[in-house]
């Protein structure tokens, strides 16, 4: 069984953006969510597409099945059984002391929103923290996509 297991950090300073190795453009369309668990499309670059099924968190880690599907396929569904904002970001990959980390930069609905993230092997797995790293939100639920999302469309829906 996949597992995911991350920390989250906001971000102290933009000094990570000297060490981006390359970026990649995310877009997401979230099928289903509820109970914790996560139901969602990714699209990478306009090239590739991913469906991917998240478990509930237990600490910070949680189940998570990933699946490469065609690209009509991931448009069809997303036409079909989605039914809100998709949510794009530009995914920086940046290395510190041989590990990757990588640095989240929402546009659209969450522009403005920047978060820090590595991946583990394990939740007591030693990292070394970059001095450019703010406060970690790991266990911080308002900090969650799905969170990011709701806020912001309550606050857009207040200010219309």
């Amino acid at each position: 069984m996949a597992r995911e297991i991350e920390r989250k950090f906001l971000l102290a300073s933009e000094d990570w953006r000297a060490a981006v190795q390359h970026r990649t453009e995310l877009c997401d369309g979230i099928i289903a969510l509820g109970d914790g668990r996560k139901v969602r499309l990714r699209f990478y670059d306009d090239s590739k597409v991913t469906l991917s099924l998240k478990g509930p968190r237990t600490g910070m880690s949680r189940d998570e099945f990933e699946y490469p599907i065609p690209y009509e396929d991931g448009q069809a569904m997303l036409a079909a059984h989605f039914g809100g904002p998709t949510i794009c970001k530009t995914r920086h990959h940046v290395m510190h002391a041989e590990q990757r980390w990588t640095v989240d930069e929402y546009r659209g609905v969450l522009s403005g929103i920047v978060i820090a993230e590595i991946e583990l092997a394990s939740e007591a797995a030693d990292f070394t923290r970059p001095p450019w790293l703010g406060t970690e939100v790991t266990f911080d639920k308002s900090y969650r996509q799905s969170s990011l999302l709701r806020h912001r469309m309550a606050a857009l829906a207040d200010s219309a």
